[in-house]
């Protein structure tokens, strides 16, 4: 006779409906400690790393990024790009895991809804600075009889870019601090300080916690969820559209759309990873985000590293069965070119190494685990610079033959933009719960 094994609970070390609150705002309501303080001034320095790179952008101009005729986007719209992929695990989380009904999402839902916000304005920051005049941005939207003849372009995809991603961080932000409200108001009747009562009482919107609040707020949470599932495919589907439809070798491909989709889950999960991990063990919530959330997630980025790695064998099958020579040679200047090290660097770390995750202990241990999760983030950025710049850097006249090398404005740009989504996720982390505290209390006693 079979008899099934006994599941584990969501919610680990018997805790109680009062540890819930407790643990998760301790760091709410305690001190600053030295680490958070320590990893706030690294991001802060970075941030301001930033600051610089941009005033220097618009006060010299865009020639002070290594871009040039032949490459025309570079790690600009390589690092856009990432930046919106990482902000798609958010919206999976959140929308798609309620929509189906899985509770194990309750634990990681808060923070990954936070990541998706962070991401998306450090993506935000790339195209606004790549029009040269950011002042005039606005000139991408649709404002009727503003500048007479002048009409914003409708059948560009970039201009679906703006609809697209303007729309999701609209409703992910939305999603988030409507999620945010129930613990807000916990932490308004907890304050002790009137400024912080005044605060927080503001944000939570005059939160009763009746049974009629209750209902509307679960409501609206599923309007929400409808509404954000169709856009974790929209929104990369329509960035992948600034290559596909184009008719440069190596782009113009009807793959695009799906094998964007799933890399933006992939990286995005990697990112998920990299943050849960560090936050379970320095804020002491291995109980709520435990070892079988890491489970759980790594066998989603198993699943769609899988399906990224058959993408690229596909693209390779395909310019090969095209017979056009400019398609087989942008796919072989890829594998065998000057930049063969960023190509092999990326199907190493988003094909090879997430097969790892096949083994149940590389599931399991968590500092392998966030090695990985690193490794991950790493092969997606090469991903993205490997379509654009391989695909720019050889034009149909060898004469326009260019290599590509970033400058120091660059650099300081991307490695700025990781200060500004850190130093969110750490200001995120001191002045609101990291865990969805209303949900954690409503599974307590469930098991997987």
């Amino acid at each position: 006779m079979y008899i099934a094994e006994i599941r584990n609970k969501l919610v680990q070390g018997d805790k109680k409906i009062a540890d819930v609150t407790n643990d998760v705002l301790k760091s709410v309501e305690g001190k600053m400690t030295r680490g958070w303080m320590f990893g706030f001034a690294i991001s802060f320095v970075f941030l301001m790393l930033m600051v610089w790179a941009l005033y220097n952008t618009v006060t010299v101009g865009i020639g002070t990024w290594g871009v040039n005729k032949t490459v025309f986007w570079a790690w600009d719209i390589t690092n856009f790009v990432f930046w919106v992929g990482i902000g798609h695990a958010g919206t999976l989380i959140s929308a798609i895991l309620l929509l189906f009904r899985q509770k194990w999402r309750m634990a990681i839902n808060r923070s990954a809804e936070a990541m998706t916000i962070f991401a998306v304005i450090c993506a935000a920051i790339y195209p606004l600075f790549h029009m040269g005049r950011v002042w005039l941005a606005y000139w991408v939207l649709p404002l009727p009889n503003a500048f007479g003849s002048l009409w914003v372009n409708f059948n560009s995809p970039l201009l679906w870019d703006v609809f697209a991603i303007s729309t999701y961080f609209s409703v992910s932000l939305l999603f988030w601090y409507l999620g945010l409200i129930p613990d807000i108001a916990t932490i308004r009747d907890r304050a002790k300080s009137k400024v912080s009562k005044a605060v927080y009482g503001f944000f939570s919107m005059g939160w009763n916690g009746s049974t009629r609040t209750w209902h509307r707020y679960e409501i609206v949470a599923l309007i929400l969820a409808g509404i954000s599932t169709p856009l974790v495919l929209s929104v990369h589907t329509i960035v992948s559209f600034d290559f596909a439809t184009s008719v440069i070798p190596g782009w113009h491909t009807t793959i695009f759309p799906p094998y964007f989709v799933a890399g933006a889950i992939f990286s995005g999960f990697g990112m998920v990873l990299t943050l849960l991990i560090i936050a379970r063990k320095i804020l002491n919530l291995e109980s709520y985000i435990t070892v079988n959330h890491l489970d759980a997630m790594t066998k989603v980025i198993m699943l769609t590293g899988s399906m990224v790695g058959l993408a690229y064998l596909t693209e390779f099958f395909i310019a090969q069965y095209s017979g056009v020579q400019y398609e087989q040679y942008a796919f072989l200047n890829r594998a065998t070119g000057p930049f063969a090290w960023a190509y092999w660097t990326m199907m190493f770390c988003n094909l090879v190494a997430p097969q790892v995750f096949w083994f149940k202990w590389s599931r399991t241990t968590p500092w392998f685990i966030f090695m990985m999760s690193i490794v991950v983030n790493i092969g997606m950025w090469f991903e993205r610079f490997v379509i654009i710049v391989t695909s720019l850097h050889r034009d149909y006249l060898p004469s326009s033959w260019v290599l590509y090398m970033p400058t120091f404005t660059e650099v300081a740009l991307f490695l700025g933009t990781l200060g500004l989504f850190f130093t969110c996720f750490f200001l995120f982390v001191r002045y609101l719960p990291i865990i969805n505290m209303a949900e954690v209390k409503s599974i307590i006693n469930d098991r997987e």
